[in-house]
């Protein structure tokens, strides 16, 4: 995409956010648009590591965790202010990241797909058995409305322009990451690691700051979630919910900022539609999945984009 179009597609992206805000009035499609946003911003994380640096991770709900159950403890065990606890939400995740990131990432393959798998199943266990800070299995309760400043965010409608107004802002960081040589770097490790290296891109730095990036933006919308919902359990951040992330990813198309989007968006709305099989939710996904896999490889965003061109090609020639 060419960059003296960018900002035009931010501001109408930003423009059609704010119609849909003024103009919807039904709580629960504001809240089903904010959980769009939610999930926008985690298959964003997820999609800078995986579909940009080409790093598997199995266990991304785990951030997502992080950042809800900390801003969580803070507000309500310790009476901290939100805007307080929200560096502290984001940074013990990217510290965590960190930390988890310096001998996982040396794997590669399936080896740091089950790598990370097993780092997401510990943060679940120690959310549910840890049931003197965290809850336990009964969940954490009683946490505050979101508070920055002077200005509550209470209502669904004040949530929602928050949300996305973060989403724009995550959007706009991670597309000037992709754009600069960083993000150049990080495609050369997603096609060859072993290439990358050898013109002298430090492999190892890239990838471990960009798995703590990808952890601080999870652990922001965990943030987010907690004092959207005041009610928290482990069951949210699970071996599943991870599962849910990296479909999102793939459904969208890796490597695609607005396959992110579309991908999360597609997710959200999905069990909304299909009521009468939610026994059935995951074979749904799995299919779906299967799918777009086998016809469209690159995810339904360029998937879409490859079927236009055909289509525009065919018709140039007639």
């Amino acid at each position: 995409m060419d960059d003296k179009y960018l900002p035009a597609i931010y501001t109408g992206f930003a423009l059609g956010i704010a119609f849909l805000g003024w103009r919807i009035d039904n709580a629960y499609y504001l809240q089903l648009l904010i959980f769009i946003g939610l999930n926008t911003l985690l298959a964003l994380s997820l999609n800078m590591l995986m579909g940009y640096a080409g790093q598997i991770s199995l266990g991304h709900a785990a951030f997502y965790g992080i950042g809800a159950y900390v801003t969580a403890i803070l507000t309500t065990t310790y009476q901290v202010p939100p805007l307080l606890a929200l560096p502290a939400a984001v940074g013990a995740a990217m510290v965590i990241a960190w930390i988890v990131g310096m001998p996982t990432l040396r794997l590669s393959g399936y080896y740091l797909g089950m790598g990370t798998l097993g780092f997401g199943m510990i943060v679940h266990i120690v959310l549910r058995e840890w049931s003197s800070v965290t809850g336990g299995a009964s969940g954490f309760v009683g946490i505050p409305p979101l508070e920055l400043g002077p200005v509550e965010f209470t209502s669904n409608k004040s949530y929602f322009f928050l949300v996305w107004a973060v989403v724009l802002a995550v959007i706009i960081l991670c597309r000037r990451i992709i754009d600069s040589r960083v993000g150049r770097a990080l495609c050369a490790i997603h096609d060859g690691e072993k290439a990358a290296a050898a013109v002298g891109v430090n492999t190892r730095r890239l990838k471990l700051q960009v798995f703590v990036l990808s952890a601080g933006i999870a652990a922001l919308a965990g943030f987010l979630y907690a004092h959207l919902v005041f009610f928290i359990s482990p069951g949210s951040f699970g071996f599943m919910a991870s599962i849910k992330i990296v479909t999102m990813v793939v459904i969208g198309g890796m490597a695609s900022i607005w396959g992110a989007l579309f991908g999360a968006s597609l997710l959200t709305l999905l069990p909304e539609w299909l009521h009468a099989f939610s026994e059935f939710e995951m074979v749904v996904y799995g299919l779906i999945l299967m799918v777009v896999m086998i016809f469209m490889p690159r995810g339904l965003t360029r998937g879409l984009m490859d079927i236009y061109e055909r289509y525009r090609k065919t018709h140039d020639r007639q």
